[in-house]
Parts: C-alpha cells; sequence; structure tokens
C-alpha cells in the first residue's frame, strides 16, 4: 500500500463520524459505549476495505489500472471521476450551509446501548458516501500496488487512532475532556458543512499528488 493514502485515515473520521465519538465520551457510560463503538469502527473498515479491495480485483481483470509507480490507465480516470464527485459534493455542503442540520439519530446517541454503539460505527464507515470513496480509493491502491488487506493495516490502524481520539482525550483528562467535549460537539454539530468541506479538500488534493 502507498503511503499517500494513509491521510485518507482522517477524512474517514470527519463529519458525523468524529461527532458520534465526541458524543459517547459525554454519555453516562462513556467507556464502554465508547469501545462498542470503536468495535463496530474497525469492523467495518476492515470489511470496508476487503469488498474495496475485491471490486479492484474485478476491474483489473477487465481494464488496465496501472500500476504504483505509473498512476495511468483506467484507474487514474476512476480517481479524477472520484474528484469531480468530491467537488459536487463539497459544493452541495456549500450551498447548503444556511439550512444545514446534523442528522437526527445523532441526538439519541446519548441514551444509546452499547449494541446500538457498535452500529454507529458500523453504518458511519458503511454508510457514508466519503468513507465509501475513501475504501474505494485505498482499495484502488492496494490493486495497483500487488498488496492483499494486510498490507492496508497502517491505514486501519491510523483510522481507530482518530477514531479514539475523543476517548483517550477523556481518559487522559477526564474532568477538562468532560467541560469541554459538549462544546467541541456543539460546534461541530452546528459546523458539520465546513468538516465535510474540508474533507473533501483534503481528499481531493491526496488524490491529485
Amino acid at each position: 500500500m502507498s503511503v499517500h493514502v494513509l491521510p485518507l485515515a482522517i477524512t474517514m473520521m470527519a463529519g458525523p463520524q468524529i461527532i458520534s465519538a465526541i458524543i459517547f465520551v459525554t454519555a453516562e457510560r462513556a467507556i464502554r459505549l465508547s469501545l462498542a463503538f470503536l468495535a463496530g469502527v474497525l469492523t467495518a473498515t476492515v470489511a470496508g476495505l476487503a469488498i474495496a479491495r475485491a471490486v479492484a480485483e474485478l476491474l483489473g481483470s477487465a481494464v488496465h489500472l496501472g500500476d504504483s509507480q505509473h498512476r495511468g490507465g483506467a484507474g487514474r480516470i476512476i480517481e479524477l471521476a472520484l474528484v469531480v464527485l468530491l467537488l459536487l459534493l463539497a459544493l452541495k455542503n456549500y450551498l447548503g450551509r444556511e439550512t444545514a442540520e446534523p442528522p437526527g439519530w445523532l441526538t439519541t446517541l446519548l441514551t444509546a446501548t452499547p449494541l446500538r454503539a457498535v452500529a454507529t460505527g458500523l453504518l458511519v464507515i458503511l454508510a457514508m458516501p466519503s468513507d465509501i470513496i475513501v475504501l474505494l480509493t485505498v482499495g484502488l491502491d492496494l490493486k495497483r500496488s500487488h498488496a492483499g488487506l494486510a498490507d492496508a493495516a497502517p491505514f486501519v490502524a491510523a483510522t481507530l487512532v482518530i477514531a479514539a481520539l475523543p476517548l483517550l482525550a477523556y481518559l487522559s483528562f477526564r474532568r477538562r475532556a468532560e467541560r469541554a467535549m459538549p462544546r467541541i460537539r456543539d460546534w461541530l454539530d452546528s459546523h458539520s458543512w465546513l468538516v465535510n468541506m474540508i474533507a473533501c479538500f483534503v481528499f481531493i488534493a491526496l488524490i491529485l499528488i
């Protein structure tokens, strides 16, 4: 796997994903719910990469995707198509910024059960268009590098660490985190459009580099 795809782990958790992680550390059973959420994120990331790698393998058997040194062929065309989709997504977030609201399900997470936390971890990865694009990009990179799923371990680890940052902050700075996390959560709720736009542009830059 190419090193240049590792920063895509940041975009994996941008938006409702990191907001969910922050909400769980402000709940009553913060540690238990956060660990359940991380288990869902880990499972979804590994499963998503396995599917993306399989899709890339099928595409690679039909068209030339290029390789890790020469990023040409149909693989580059697919990447440029992803750039267009991301630009459209960023534009949509900008145009809807005045009426943007966080998904309704986020408000129910404070009373979630561990099972719901696991399901949330699964859904924020596998049901988010931006994350699906990231997974497909990493799967394409694995195919180009002739690498297997195990070679994506650094990407999986990076995604999990980013998802765990709110919990790590909570464990390291218990009282300060308890005061700060609700404010951070509220800011992210009201500026989710901006977070999504930044994630799109970071993703675009990484694809084009």
